[in-house]
């Protein structure tokens, strides 16, 4: 039965781990989590690693506004004005402008002249999707979201060069990814701005661009290099008018983009808690294709499987430890989390969703927790209904608290007090009464006995008929226990008084008591089988300490001189009664006689002791031989 519920409890738990490690995997493939582990990135990942100083801003700034009025009424011609002041000096120079509407006609010639003659160019432009409905290769019709409807830009003829600056924030409106190409109907490849740029700058340069790596949905990950202002701004209006040395461009790409308030290009970005401009996001883009950085997530499937597998490994880990050591694991755990985490990006450029890592590893953990609390729960709860019946309940309560005692087959070696009491001629007295008489003169004996042993802590090993057997010093440590075997004694040989002449007065029977108390060492467990055991003692010590008790006159109380000669200075008075033979020892044992403990007369004169076999032979002895 014990296997039965042990394996019955263990097969729970595996059920458990692998409930756990399902929800582990069907959360983290459906990214279930996707605000906390987002969060968990910006803050892990988001480390700004310095701006290249080859990327210089020219900001639309409030200074170039004060100087020429509204940002949408400007006469294009301004830009060129823009592209000559600066020369040849720039690598690549880019419009982060959408100049999709005409302004004047002598301005836009002006500017798309002065960009044929630079030749180094690059526009923006923006694509308009559309939602349609699109059948893959197995039939079925789905959404198409992505779908190109038009590309707007600023001049038509491939000889000007643009790129789209759509942006694409999470959920949550936060800018993390971009798309590096899309591909329009015709099956064109559409490169974004700041692509765009990169490969005119690397033509300049004479360099083969790298192709970025890109998702299962075509998007990149973008690793921040700086934060909003990080890179040099310089104010649109002080070049226009000659008041910075063009050379300061020299082999640079330049982005000419808005950096004002209210002009609607603000994005929220995972590196800083202020908005970023889109020329500086654009910017960062840019350092990406240079610094060659593509970091991408974990393959999505691969690490669900692995996150699935590792919760659920990890619960039964954490169970079957103890507390001391499934501390410093789920701490390594975690902490080893954030390092991997930290090293394959560096490294390998793969981002690890880490916070499905360390939500379901503390799940693990508090999970593991209340599982073997509640074991426990229910084990001190079993622990204590089967001790309860024989154990003080002072007892019972420390073995609650230490939580160390477990039920098996099995014991120790213990020194322990011993105590056998008896009542005296119990044979012919229930003969002569009826037999609910006799029950109701065993229950009140046997009450008092047991409540005589448990107010001194005595732990109640058996009742045999009409005898009680107790125990000192066992399951655990009792201090005293020798002087509180001998005031259980005492404490019964007063209640017997009070029983006797209560029996006399109903029945009109008299009922003594004999008891006999011994210490010393003894082997203390439980004994018998699996579906049946009994907390006990046996040893020598204990058939001597039942022959004491069989040698007892009524209300006598006969204790060994091992014990009288450990309780002699602690206030017990005791007379010495002689040496009487033990059945099955060729040697015989010397007793005492209580008399007194703590000034308490316990009454009983010194007597002759039986000396024959037959009348040492009592019905008490017989049973304790059985």
């Amino acid at each position: 039965m014990k296997n039965w519920k042990k394996t019955l409890n263990r097969g729970m738990v595996y059920l458990v781990a692998v409930l756990l490690g399902l929800m582990a995997f069907l959360f983290c493939y459906n990214d279930v989590l996707y605000s906390l582990d987002s969060l968990y990135k910006d803050t892990m990942y988001q480390r700004s690693r310095g701006v290249n100083q080859n990327i210089k801003i020219i900001s639309i700034d409030e200074k170039t506004l004060n100087a020429y009025g509204p940002f949408g009424t400007w006469d294009r011609s301004i830009y060129a004005d823009l592209l000559e002041k600066m020369g040849d000096y720039p690598a690549v120079v880019g419009f982060d402008i959408l100049f999709v509407s005409e302004m004047t006609p002598e301005g836009d010639a002006a500017l798309r002249e002065a960009a044929l003659k630079n030749g180094n160019v690059v526009f923006a432009s923006h694509i308009d999707f559309d939602t349609v409905a699109v059948t893959d290769e197995n039939g079925k019709v789905k959404i198409d979201d992505s779908y190109i409807n038009m590309l707007e830009k600023p001049f038509t003829g491939d000889e000007i060069r643009t790129g789209f600056v759509n942006v694409s924030p999470d959920t949550d409106g936060i800018v993390r990814r971009f798309h590096p190409t899309y591909k329009d109907p015709d099956g064109n490849t559409l490169y974004s701005f700041s692509y765009e740029i990169y490969r005119k700058y690397c033509e300049k340069k004479g360099t083969t661009p790298v192709v970025p790596s890109v998702d299962a949905t075509g998007s990149q990950w973008l690793y921040y290099a700086g934060k909003p202002f990080d890179y040099e701004a310089i104010s649109m209006v002080d070049v226009v008018e000659g008041n910075v040395d063009p050379r300061v461009f020299t082999d640079c790409i330049v982005l000419v983009g808005v950096y004002a308030n209210g002009l609607r290009d603000q994005f929220s970005v995972p590196n800083s808690a202020n908005e970023m401009f889109g020329v500086e996001i654009n910017a960062n883009i840019l350092q990406s294709f240079m610094d060659k950085v593509f970091p991408l997530p974990a393959d999505r499937l691969l690490i669900s499987v692995i996150t699935g597998l590792l919760v659920a490994g990890i619960l039964i880990l954490f169970w079957k430890a103890r507390l001391k050591v499934a501390i410093p694991v789920f701490v390594v755990l975690e902490a080893g989390t954030v390092i991997l985490g930290i090293i394959l990006y560096t490294r390998m450029d793969i981002i690890l969703p880490g916070a499905y890592f360390l939500t379901f590893f503390l799940v693990d953990f508090l999970l593991s927790l209340i599982i073997n609390y509640l074991t426990e729960f229910f084990s001190r709860k079993r622990i204590a209904s089967v001790f309860r019946k024989y154990v003080a309940p002072q007892v019972v309560d420390g073995i609650m608290k230490s939580g160390q005692y477990e039920i098996k087959l099995g014991g120790e070696t213990r020194d322990v007090a011993v105590l056998f009491v008896d009542i005296r001629g119990f044979t012919p007295l229930s003969e002569s009464l009826e037999p609910e008489q006799v029950v109701e003169i065993l229950n009140e004996y046997l009450n008092l006995t047991t409540n005589s042993i448990f107010k001194n802590s005595g732990t109640l090993d058996k009742f045999i008929g009409d005898a009680t057997m107790a125990v000192f010093n066992a399951p655990f440590d009792l201090e005293d226990y020798e002087l509180q075997a001998i005031r259980t004694a005492k404490d019964i040989v007063a209640g017997a008084k009070a029983l006797e002449e209560s029996c006399k007065e109903r029945f009109g029977k008299k009922v003594t008591f004999g008891v006999g108390v011994n210490c010393g060492p003894a082997v203390v467990g439980n004994i018998g089988c699996d579906f049946r055991m009994d907390y006990t003692a046996i040893g020598d010590t204990v058939n001597t300490a039942a022959r004491l008790e069989a040698n007892a006159k009524a209300g006598q109380v006969l204790i060994s001189q091992v014990l009288y000669e450990r309780v002699k200075d602690k206030g017990v008075t005791a007379n010495p009664i002689g040496e009487i033979p033990l059945k099955g020892k060729s040697k015989g044992l010397f007793v005492y006689e209580l008399i007194s403990i703590d000034g308490e007369h316990i009454g009983g004169e010194p007597g002759k002791v039986k000396e024959t076999k037959e009348e040492a032979k009592t019905e008490t002895e017989t049973k304790a031989e059985q």
